[in-house]
C-alpha cells in the first residue's frame, strides 16, 4: 500500500449563503488515519457478527459507539446513555416454501423470494389472480396511474422494478434515466398496499435495479425487520411481498400469451394494467418476534443557538450471519457501512477537539448512528418521526454510506446533486481541495432514495449522501483503482464484504474534510438551506433564492 499522506481541513469562509458575518474560522484539524482504520476494522471483525439489529452483534456496537462518543464528552440526549429505543418487529419466513406462478413450480431463492410482514404463524394463498401493473405507480403530478380503475382486493401485483424515465430517458417522463422514488421496491410495496392488494411481486432486472439478483437472494432472505406498525397500518398491508428473476417473469408472461419485452415497453410510454390470467398459490411458515433497536444519538451543544441542529448520519448495521450457509456466514459489512459509522466517529472527534480547545460551533452538531438501514431505512425513518431534537430546528443532514476506498479523486460525487442549497456548502469545500462537484455517475440507480438522508428529506429537512469521485487524480491511483474494484467485485451485500489492510483510505479522508468544512461554515452562520423548485420537497422547506 502506497505512503498516505495526512488529510487536513479547514473551514472556507465562502459565498455559501447570505449569512457570512458571523462566522468564526476553526482551527486547522487533522484526521486520523490510523484511528479511521481501526474502527472499521473493529466494527467489520468476525467478532461483531454482520451487525444485525437485535443480535449479539448489535449489543457490541451499540457499546462501541457509546464508549467512543463518551471519550470525545458529547452529550446523552436522554441524560442517561446515548440510546434511542427503536421498536421493531423481525419476521422469519420459512426456507421450505410452496410457489406456484401460473403452472410454474418455483424454488425458493433460484426463482423467486417471498415474505410476509404481517404476525402469522402460516401464509397460505390459493389461486389469487396476478396483474400486471406496469411499474406500480400512481404519481398525479406524472399524470401516470398503473392502478387506474382496478379493484386490487385478492389479487397480486406484478410489477417492473425502476420507473418509466429509465426506459424511456428522451422521452421528458418522470426525471429521465435519474431514479424517482416511484422507483425504489420501498414505493411499489406500500403503493401495492394503498391499493387494497393481497399481494406484491416485483420483477428483478439487473440493470434498472442497479443490482444483480445475488442481492436480493441474500438481502430479502432470512430474518427482515420493520418498524412496529400500528393495528390499523398492519391490516393495510400487503400479504406477501417479493421479487421474481427476470427469467421467471418472461416465462410467465409468454404462457399468457404476451411477450414481456413489447408489454415492457408499454408499459415505459404510458400507465397499464393487464390480468395475466395467471394465479398464485403461496405457502410457507413464517414467524415474527418483537424488540428494540436502537440508534446511537450524541451531541454536541453549541454555543449561542444551542436548541438549532446539524445532523451527521451513518448506519451501523449490516446483514448479520447466515448460518444456512457453506464456508464464511458473516456478512462483515466493513465497506457498507463500518467505514461510514467509522467517518462519523472521526468528524465528531474533530468537533469535540475544536470545542475543547475553545473554539465550539454556534449551532449544535448531533451525531446519529442508525439502526436498520439495511431494511428500510427503519432507524433513520424512526427518528425522523420520533425526533430527539424537533425537525424545525434541524438545519441539515450529512449523511455517510459506504465511504471512498479507492484512493483521491479530482471531482466529488453528490449523489442526486440539484436539490437543496445545502450543496453549494458542498461544492464550496470540494473547490477548495480542488476537486469538480457532479452528480453521480449512475442516477438511474436511485441513490437519493437508498440511505438515510431520505427518510428526513422526506420531512423537508435539506439532506446530502456525497463523497468519491470517479477520476482517480494520478496514474498510480488509478492502477491501484482498478487492482480494487477487481477485489470487490460482487461484494455488496455479499461476505466478502471485509475489511483489507490494503485499502487507500485517502480518498475517504478528504470526503471526510468536504463534510467536515461544509458543517463547520453552516454551524457558525444563521443560514437556514432549503430545497430547490422543481425538486420533490420544495413545499416543505423553500430556497431562498427561489423567492428572490
Amino acid at each position: 500500500m502506497r505512503a498516505l499522506l495526512p488529510i487536513c481541513a479547514l473551514a472556507l469562509l465562502s459565498a455559501c449563503s447570505q449569512h457570512t458575518s458571523d462566522v468564526v474560522t476553526p482551527e486547522k484539524v487533522s484526521f486520523d488515519e490510523s484511528r479511521f482504520r481501526q474502527d472499521i476494522k473493529i466494527l467489520a471483525s468476525d467478532e461483531f457478527e454482520g451487525r444485525a439489529p437485535t443480535t449479539k452483534g448489535e449489543q457490541l456496537t451499540l457499546d462501541y459507539l457509546s464508549k467512543a462518543f463518551a471519550e470525545m464528552g458529547l452529550d446523552k440526549p436522554n441524560g442517561k446513555n446515548y440510546l434511542q429505543a427503536v421498536p421493531m418487529v423481525t419476521y422469519t419466513a420459512s426456507e421450505q416454501q410452496s410457489i406456484q406462478l401460473g403452472d410454474m413450480q418455483l424454488q425458493h431463492r433460484k426463482d423467486v423470494v417471498v415474505g410476509s410482514r404481517h404476525d402469522v404463524n402460516k401464509v397460505d394463498i390459493a389461486n389469487a389472480p396476478l396483474v400486471f401493473v406496469g411499474y406500480g405507480i400512481n404519481a398525479p403530478e406524472y399524470d401516470w396511474n398503473d392502478y387506474q380503475d382496478l379493484d386490487m382486493a385478492g389479487k397480486i401485483a406484478v410489477i417492473l422494478v425502476n420507473d418509466p424515465g429509465f426506459a424511456l430517458p428522451t422521452s421528458g417522463k418522470f426525471n429521465g434515466k435519474a431514479m424517482t422514488y416511484y422507483g425504489r421496491w420501498s414505493y411499489k410495496f406500500e403503493e401495492a398496499s394503498r391499493q387494497g392488494a393481497l399481494g406484491a411481486i416485483i420483477i428483478h432486472d439487473t440493470e434498472p435495479a442497479s443490482y444483480p439478483w445475488s442481492v436480493v437472494e441474500n438481502s430479502w432472505t432470512g430474518a427482515q425487520q420493520d418498524l412496529v406498525r400500528s393495528k390499523e397500518e398492519q391490516t393495510k398491508w400487503i400479504e406477501v411481498e417479493g421479487w421474481m428473476t427476470l427469467d421467471v417473469a418472461t416465462k410467465l408472461f409468454a404462457k399468457a400469451g404476451l411477450s414481456l419485452s413489447t408489454i415492457s415497453d408499454r408499459a415505459a410510454s404510458s400507465a397499464i394494467n393487464i390480468p395475466l390470467n395467471q394465479t398464485a398459490s403461496i405457502a410457507f411458515e413464517n414467524k415474527a418476534e418483537y424488540a428494540n433497536s436502537y440508534n446511537v444519538v450524541a451531541t454536541l451543544p453549541g454555543q449561542s443557538r444551542s436548541d438549532e441542529h446539524i445532523l451527521f448520519t451513518a448506519h451501523w448495521d449490516h446483514i448479520g450471519l447466515d448460518p444456512s450457509k457453506d464456508g464464511d456466514q458473516i456478512y462483515n459489512g466493513a465497506l457498507d457501512n463500518a467505514s461510514g459509522t467509522a467517518g462519523i466517529l472521526e468528524i465528531a472527534r474533530q468537533f469535540a477537539k475544536q470545542a475543547r480547545n475553545g473554539n465550539p460551533l454556534a449551532r449544535s452538531v448531533t451525531f446519529v448512528a442508525t439502526t436498520g438501514e439495511e431494511q428500510g431505512l427503519l432507524g433513520s425513518r424512526y427518528y425522523a418521526a420520533n425526533p430527539i431534537y424537533p425537525l424545525d430546528k434541524s438545519v441539515a443532514v450529512f449523511n455517510l454510506d459506504s465511504t471512498n476506498i479507492y484512493g483521491r479523486t479530482t471531482d466529488y460525487t453528490i449523489v442526486g446533486k440539484g436539490k437543496s442549497e445545502l450543496e453549494n456548502y458542498l461544492i464550496s469545500a470540494a473547490t477548495a481541495q480542488n476537486r469538480t462537484a457532479k452528480s453521480e455517475k449512475y442516477p438511474e440507480s436511485g441513490g437519493f432514495f437508498r440511505s438515510d438522508h431520505f427518510s428526513f428529506a422526506k420531512y423537508g429537512v435539506p439532506a446530502v449522501f456525497a463523497g468519491g469521485g470517479s477520476i482517480p487524480v494520478d496514474e498510480a491511483t488509478a492502477e491501484y483503482k482498478t487492482m480494487m474494484k477487481q477485489q470487490m467485485k460482487g461484494c455488496y451485500h455479499s461476505v466478502c464484504d471485509e475489511y483489507r489492510d490494503n485499502w487507500d483510505l485517502s480518498g475517504a479522508l478528504e470526503d471526510l474534510a468536504v463534510y467536515y468544512n461544509a458543517a463547520a461554515v453552516l454551524g457558525n452562520n444563521s443560514d437556514w438551506p432549503g430545497y430547490f423548485s422543481g425538486t420533490e420537497f420544495h413545499s416543505l422547506r423553500p430556497a431562498k433564492s427561489d423567492n428572490n
